[in-house]
């Protein structure tokens, strides 16, 4: 099949390719600035902003199948401002939806997230809930993924804990975290369990229609994570807790003056990342043969 990977140049985005690559696949990675350096081999670009119909439009003639990748962090405050998510996830999918329509693409996969929900309590979450809404409307054939937080080689998962401390607490031996990181869960999977999920969906016909909730096999709350990813590099960490009432109010004003996080990722921290029904084994995938973020970080 011709895949076309909208915002293929990231980090999901190049493990994705590969393996569709591998899976004798011909794939074209759409995005602003691709470099074939950074891609596997075989894999074709073309560059266009999905924000920007005319610029992308001709990336869908003669695709079988596009995968939508296009995200913006939820972790931090976008450039901007948080109204790009809502230009960027539900905007750029509804450009490109119509695109893959305009040229009879015949599947449409979409990466979408825990939690997403028009009426959700974050720009991120509205914003990729509302993107959701606009595939399934689509007459295109769809299929939705759902996955919780994703680790692995060039994801800022693991790297977001230790820019926190530098945030927070830079130069000493604490380790400030809203409600002691416990309020928050995650359930993290590695790229590499995840990508031949999603490659599945690209061609396989009885996963038409269907959304899949996918996270690893651990729930770890943000505290476990960041003891994790220091214990991994042999070094301690102490973590306090701060009051959420204080991170609430802190990370409102500071928000506003140039910080690089603000309400919406206080409201994130009081929002659960798990699944409620894993749904790994439609892929004949045991939770228990998924990689762990312990053992990864051994590597």
């Amino acid at each position: 099949m011709n895949v076309l990977v909208v915002g293929g140049s990231g980090f999901i985005g190049t493990h994705l390719s590969e393996e569709l690559v591998e899976r004798g696949h011909d794939v074209t990675v759409l995005s602003r600035s691709p470099d074939e350096g950074d891609l596997p081999a075989g894999v074709e670009t073309a560059t266009g902003d999905v924000t920007d119909y005319d610029s992308i439009e001709g990336a869908f003639e003669g695709v079988d199948a596009v995968v939508f990748l296009v995200a913006l962090s939820p972790l931090f405050k976008p450039d901007g401002g948080d109204e790009m998510h809502d230009r960027v996830h539900r905007g750029g999918t509804e450009n490109c939806v119509r695109a893959a329509e305009e040229h009879g693409v015949e599947r449409f996969v979409q990466l979408s997230a825990l939690g997403a929900d028009s009426e959700g309590n974050t720009h991120y979450l509205r914003a990729k809930g509302r993107a959701e809404e606009i595939v399934r409307d689509s007459d295109l054939e769809w299929v939705i993924y759902r996955p919780s937080v994703v680790f692995g080689e060039g994801g800022e998962f693991v790297s977001f804990t230790k820019r926190l401390k530098k945030l927070f607490a830079p130069g000493v031996p604490l380790y400030p975290l809203p409600g002691g990181g416990k309020q928050t869960r995650f359930q993290p999977i590695w790229v590499g369990d995840l990508v031949p999920m999603i490659a599945d969906g690209v061609t396989d016909d009885d996963r038409a229609g269907k959304t899949y909730e996918l996270g690893g096999s651990e729930v770890l709350s943000l505290r476990e994570v960041t003891e994790q990813v220091y214990d991994a590099e042999n070094r301690s960490v102490t973590v306090v807790g701060l009051p959420m009432g204080m991170a609430k109010l802190g990370l409102s004003v500071l928000g506003g003056v140039g910080f690089p996080m603000g309400k919406d990722q206080y409201r994130s921290l009081r929002i659960d990342n798990v699944t409620v029904d894993n749904d790994v084994g439609a892929f004949d995938v045991a939770e228990s043969d998924l990689t762990t973020l312990r053992s990864y970080l051994a590597g």
